[in-house]
């Protein structure tokens, strides 16, 4: 009995930290739905910052490597990185175009190759219908994308963004309470 005591502590010391970001989490996506035009221009800056540390980061791995063709082809993947992350820096509302465009193409083409796949899979498994739903939704989503577009740009990414941190707080709020539960 004395074994588990501790392993029970650790528990509720950690699930104060998971309790406390699962509610940061569920805050920080209802001020993104609520404002989702801060929070698009702000996920984009977070995406140029990430590709200027990643060409920076790649431009000197170019220098480090030894043979030429090697160089010369990580170099310039390390300078479109950089550039990329600079310019969507630099000018941020272009960046969340940019972001929309290539969000919108990416959950059409995902449709497409799930409804393909879903026809594939109708004698092999029995739940190929839910994968045609989602494939189907996916393609009707990116055609909302691009019929709107530019208009929804403002506001779409940082209401998925928003969305998306919502449900990961209350599923890390709703799953870590079912766990103390548990333990109790």
């Amino acid at each position: 009995m004395r074994v588990i005591e501790p392993e029970i502590d650790e528990q509720v010391v950690s699930s104060g930290w998971i309790t406390a970001i699962a509610i940061l989490m569920i805050v920080l996506g209802i001020i993104a739905i609520a404002f989702p035009f801060f929070a698009s221009v702000a996920s984009t800056l977070i995406f140029g910052w990430i590709f200027i540390f990643a060409g920076i980061t790649q431009v000197v791995y170019a220098f480090q490597s030894r043979d030429a063709g090697k160089v010369i082809g990580k170099l310039i993947l390390g300078l479109l990185y950089l550039l990329s992350g600079i310019l969507v820096v630099v000018n941020p509302f272009q960046g969340v175009l940019a972001l929309t465009l290539v969000l919108g193409i990416t959950i059409f083409v995902q449709g497409v190759i799930q409804v393909a796949i879903a026809f594939q899979m109708r004698r092999i498994s029995s739940n190929w219908g839910l994968m045609l739903v989602s494939g189907i939704i996916g393609i009707i989503f990116g055609i909302f994308i691009w019929s709107n577009f530019p208009f929804n740009a403002v506001w779409l990414i940082g209401t998925f963004i928003g969305i998306n941190l919502l449900f990961d707080g209350v599923w890390m709020l709703t799953l870590h309470s079912g766990q103390r539960r548990a333990l109790q």
